[in-house]
Parts: C-alpha cells; sequence; structure tokens
C-alpha cells in the first residue's frame, strides 16, 4: 500500500509540470509588458528597461521558465505581484481558509443533496419521483452558477433579508455561496448515484438480502449503496478540485477574500505572476484530492487492495 502511494505522488510531478508549463506558456505569449504594469506609463524607457533587466524579463523563454519551476517546486517561491508587490505564496496561503471553507462545505452540500436524490430516484425507478429528481437535476446543471448566486442574492437577502449578501463575518455568510455553488454539483453527483445503483440493485445478492427479510433500509444503504460507491467516490473526490475553481464566481459575487477573488482581480489587472501562482496552487490542491480518492479506492473495494497487496509480495 505505501508502495502505490509513493507511485501515485511520483505521477503527480509531471502532471504539475505539465500544468506550470502550459499556465507560463500562456502568460508569456500574453501581449501585455510587466514592466509597464509595474512602472506606469509614466516611466522613461530607461527605467522600463532596467525593470527587465531586473526582473529578467529579457532573458530567453526555457532559461524563464526552468527559473521558475525552480523557485516554485524547490523554494516554494510563486513570485511578487506586480500590483502590490507582495509574495503571491504569503497571499495565497493567507487566502486559502476562505476558498477551502466554500469549497468544502460546498461539496458537503453537494453529497447532502445528490446522494440522497440519487438513490431515491434509482429504487422508485420510472415513476414520479425518478422522473422529478432527474428533471430537478437536470434543470440544476442548466443553471449558469452567477445567475444563480444572483438570484438567491436578490430573494435571501434583498427581499427576505434573512441572510447576508456579502461579507465572511459570521457562518450564515458562507450560507449562499456555498449553496450556490453545491446545488450545480449535486445534480451531476445525483445522476452518477442513480446511473450507479441501477446496475447494483438488481444483483443477486440484493435479492439475497431481501429474501433473507432484512430491512430495506438496510439492503439500500447497507448494500447496494455501498457497492456503488466507487464511482461516486470518484466524483466527489474531483469535485472539490473543481469547486475550488468555481469558487471564483461565488467569491467575486459575494465578495469573499479567498483565492478566486484574488485570480480574479489578477486577471483584470493583467497580475501574471498571481495568475501563474494561483493556477499552480489549485492544481496541486486537485492533485493531492485525486491522491485521497486512490486510496479511499482501496478501503471502499477490497479488492483494490488485495491485488496491490498481492503485487507488492511479488515484487518482493
Amino acid at each position: 500500500m505505501g508502495r502505490y502511494i509513493i507511485k501515485r505522488i511520483l505521477w503527480m510531478i509531471p502532471v504539475l509540470l505539465g500544468v506550470s508549463f502550459l499556465v507560463f506558456s500562456l502568460m508569456y505569449f500574453t501581449p501585455g509588458d510587466p514592466a509597464a504594469i509595474i512602472l506606469e506609463v509614466e516611466a522613461t524607457p530607461a527605467q522600463m528597461e532596467a525593470c527587465r533587466e531586473e526582473m529578467g524579463l529579457n532573458k530567453p523563454f526555457f532559461e524563464r521558465y526552468i527559473t521558475y519551476i525552480y523557485q516554485a517546486f524547490v523554494k516554494f517561491d510563486l513570485g511578487t505581484s506586480y500590483i502590490n508587490g507582495r509574495p503571491v505564496m504569503t497571499e495565497l496561503l493567507q487566502r486559502f481558509p476562505y476558498t477551502f471553507r466554500v469549497a468544502g462545505i460546498s461539496v458537503l452540500v453537494a453529497v447532502a443533496i445528490g446522494i440522497p436524490l440519487g438513490v431515491m430516484a434509482a429504487v422508485n425507478q420510472y415513476t414520479w419521483k425518478d422522473h422529478l429528481s432527474m428533471l430537478a437535476a437536470l434543470f440544476s446543471m442548466s443553471m449558469p452558477n452567477f445567475w444563480f448566486a444572483l438570484m438567491l442574492v436578490l430573494f435571501f437577502s434583498l427581499k427576505l433579508g434573512w441572510l447576508p449578501a456579502t461579507g465572511i463575518g459570521h457562518w450564515t455568510c458562507y450560507l449562499l455561496p456555498c449553496f450556490s455553488i453545491g446545488v450545480h454539483s449535486a445534480a451531476g453527483l445525483a445522476r452518477q448515484t442513480r446511473s450507479g445503483m441501477l446496475e447494483v440493485i438488481r444483483q443477486d445478492y440484493i435479492v439475497t438480502a431481501r429474501a433473507k427479510g432484512q430491512r430495506e433500509s438496510k439492503v439500500i444503504f447497507g448494500h447496494a449503496l455501498k457497492n456503488a460507491m466507487i464511482p461516486i467516490i470518484t466524483q466527489v473526490g474531483t469535485m472539490l478540485g473543481r469547486q475550488m475553481g468555481g469558487a471564483i464566481i461565488a467569491e467575486s459575487v459575494f465578495s469573499i477574500p479567498g483565492i478566486g477573488s484574488y485570480m480574479s482581480t489578477a486577471i483584470k489587472s493583467r497580475d501574471y505572476p498571481v495568475v501563474q501562482g494561483g493556477v499552480l496552487f489549485v492544481a496541486v490542491i486537485f492533485a493531492l484530492s485525486m491522491l485521497l480518492v486512490d486510496i479511499l479506492y482501496t478501503y471502499a473495494d477490497p479488492r483494490m487492495k488485495s491485488r496491490y497487496e498481492s503485487s507488492a509480495k511479488k515484487q518482493g
């Protein structure tokens, strides 16, 4: 098992290198002069050239990329913001708890809504409950996140006055942004749960469990859902990484000072180090969440655990 985890961690290295190369290339070929952003338009050509030389902007592409990789992966230095001059890593670490809170709670909302909805649809296949559940899921997937977030603000904040529209001062401030992201993810999770349950619910061991007189709730949740969890775990595991990206919209609408709003401001102001560092930071979080999913596989499916243990014995 330990050897498998090390192998998966090593596979993260080329993935992160690929992400860093893609983002660095996009920022490199994006029109605009970083020196002009830092010094503004009043700077003389001599000052602009001195700034480019100091920042290494005159160096070839691959030399700059190798330097960036060394700074990022060895020294954990993602550069300095062009706008405020603060280290990008420091800013990301300060804002990460807000984004992680939004993403984590939205995943819990998606699980709390999506899995029961999918189970209900599968158990009541082709009935009005199934059709209504899938119609609600399809409607939720079709709604743009930013539009749904604005509708929540208009209804619950402006019209009813129940919840705050912006800020992070109280736990109620996170309800609307987390719900606006979680509902969209719950729709996909409900469809996945329904599909997985329909594959399992007609298996022989389910029929045997019912024939033995076990309670229907135990048959559904103790046997059927447990054996349908593999694809569900995959979707829930990847959901955290996707919610980190989706938080850009929620944080912008609800004025949450997280990574999403930080990157959104950086994109508008062409603050390239912040954009590169933010994308790379989110990619690391996504890769770690996928590693956690792979580890959970071995506990959700005993066949995978026995396969890895037998292969390790052969190699030993």
